[in-house]
């Protein structure tokens, strides 16, 4: 079956309603959803338990810095191989495996006790987390058309939120029940939950049996991308690669750090650590959630203005980039937040920064959809997502050192204000038009 319409059906789709030809892609959308949701239940996890786990194992700061760093080392070995596992099996065999991983891993956590164990807790995590992103972003280049891609990048940005709200609130009912090494085990149930789920429930467009023809065509409704097989080191070749790459080792780092150490941040500045472990965990969990909440706003409405944009007349290139534009400046005054400004005021510069990274990140997602074939989606997500476990990985040591010698976090949040207008100076500098990759015939 040719998968793209002819010229006169595709002026056709374009002039009715997206809704009109089918909405099955957006149910999918929601699997995907639920994915990156738990997913970063998974990784939230430690950070929402780490003045428990720290105070009750008389860990150091460089102790837990050396754990996270075995998550992102763990992280970046597994985007350059398992991201290259999905493009070659495709997304629901490769999704199925690094689920499965990640549940394994989960699990683990909680028979383990020493910094070693953990750190080879979070390396196997990390390696199982490494194909989640790669493997949403292929699919939803696989089930949207261009113009729907950022929302749709900004839905499975926006699970990563929510699984970051879900669970400082779901931490304090759990440690009332049972002690820390279980609330592993939930997550881990979770993984196995959604892998059921997806085994049953998904197959690619061409073959799925509840996919509408007219709805299939509409995905398919693009122009055709350019043609040839490119090696994952023949990327390297590509100014795109290289823009994708940066901007990603620049940003991505800090939303770790803000995953990592925000709620110790504020369990320290504000004295929200107590004693009694599930106490501590209910006096952080509405500040947390409130920062989160308003990263999923931020997600969400940095894909959605985008795309308006788009469908407005503005190009692809236009409409990316100004939204990026106003994401920078959202996140500089994050840096304001070590200055003694209060809890709540504290709260919303670290959500409006969350929000900013968020709606940055998932145009910056698309810019691998716009500018690669689909083939090489995912490798080049995997390139991006590996350069920024590399940054998380230096961030990690830089911060468990800062802390350790000054007992202050200016210069971290120093680093999150500055590293984003780098970032889209440097994608511009290298793409001024978003222009697609011009693959030779031999490749």
């Amino acid at each position: 079956m040719n998968s793209t319409p002819p010229l006169t059906q595709r002026l056709e789709l374009s002039t009715v309603s997206a809704t009109g030809v089918g909405r099955f892609r957006w149910a999918i959308l929601g699997v995907l959803f639920c994915a990156s949701t738990i997913n970063y239940m998974d990784r939230f996890l430690l950070g929402v338990l780490k003045p428990t786990i720290m105070q009750d194992l008389h860990w150091t700061e460089t102790d837990y810095a050396n754990v996270v760093f075995s998550f992102q080392l763990a992280y970046a070995i597994g985007l350059v191989s398992v991201s290259r596992v999905i493009d070659r099996v495709g997304v629901r065999g490769g999704m199925a495996l690094v689920v499965g991983m990640c549940a394994i891993a989960a699990a683990s956590h909680s028979l383990v006790s020493t910094v070693f164990g953990f750190c080879l807790a979070r390396f196997a995590l990390g390696f199982g987390e490494s194909g989640c992103w790669p493997g949403c972003a292929k699919t939803v280049s696989e089930w949207f058309p261009r113009k729907e891609r950022a929302v749709g990048m900004g839905f499975v940005n926006a699970g990563s939120s929510v699984g970051a709200t879900l669970t400082p609130l779901l931490v304090p009912l759990i440690l009332k029940l049972v002690a820390w090494p279980f609330a592993f085990l939930f997550t881990a149930a979770l993984d196995l939950l959604w892998l059921g789920i997806w085994l049953m429930g998904y197959r690619s467009p061409d073959r799925h049996p509840w996919l509408k023809q007219s709805e299939l065509a509409y995905i398919r409704s693009d122009p055709n991308p350019p043609q040839g097989k490119v090696s994952w080191l023949q990327l390297f070749r590509h100014r795109q690669t290289w823009a994708f790459l940066l901007a990603k080792g620049l940003t991505d780092p800090i939303w770790w750090f803000y995953l990592f150490w925000a709620p110790g941040f504020l369990a320290k500045q504000y004295n929200l650590t107590t004693a009694d472990a599930a106490a501590s965990a209910a006096a952080m969990a509405l500040p947390v959630m409130v920062i989160y909440l308003m990263a999923d706003m931020g997600s969400i409405s940095g894909g959605w203005l985008s795309m308006r944009l788009i469908e407005r007349g503005w190009s692809i290139n236009a409409a990316r980039k100004t939204v990026m534009l106003g994401c920078v400046l959202c996140v500089i005054p994050v840096f304001l937040v070590t200055h003694g400004i209060g809890l709540w005021p504290s709260v919303a510069l670290l959500g409006l920064a969350a929000a900013a990274h968020l709606g940055f990140s998932a145009n910056l997602f698309t810019v691998a959809t716009d500018t690669v074939p689909k083939h090489a989606v995912s490798s080049l997500a995997g390139i991006g997502g590996m350069a920024a476990a590399v940054g998380g990985m230096f961030i990690a040591k830089l911060v468990g050192f800062v802390l350790d010698a000054t007992q202050s976090y200016t210069i971290p949040f120093a680093l999150a204000s500055a590293a984003y207008p780098l970032a889209l100076g440097i994608l511009h500098l290298l793409l001024p038009r978003l222009e697609p990759m011009q693959l030779k015939a031999a490749e």
